[in-house]
């Protein structure tokens, strides 16, 4: 299994936007593509900024290049994300999972 991690930021005043383009726009769009297995929306604040960490899991690479394409390092950022967060990585992390505890 392969973890991928992406970060972005927003004003606290504008934590709703983006958990609803999460749900409402990548949500569907991850279900449809083979290999996903899930995914984490999580946030925290970090002084007066508020930071979304999405953390997907996949069944392999060649899941991840399914939905990411031939660059799988580079982050997929719709226009909805991009209006929701004033800032945002443009590349994303990959982990081997080497063990799951349950």
């Amino acid at each position: 299994m392969i973890i991928r991690e992406w970060r972005g930021r927003t004003e606290p005043v504008r934590a709703d936007a983006y958990v609803h383009h999460f749900r409402n726009s990548v949500e569907p769009e991850l279900r449809r593509v083979p290999g996903f297995l899930g995914a984490y929306l999580t946030r925290r604040m970090l002084g007066e900024i508020l930071e979304y960490v999405v953390i997907t899991r996949w069944e392999s690479m060649e899941a991840i290049h399914g939905f990411a394409g031939t660059t799988p390092e580079r982050a997929v950022v719709e226009p909805g994300a991009i209006a929701a967060l004033s800032s945002y990585d443009s590349t994303v992390r990959h982990y081997e999972v080497i063990e799951e505890v349950t």
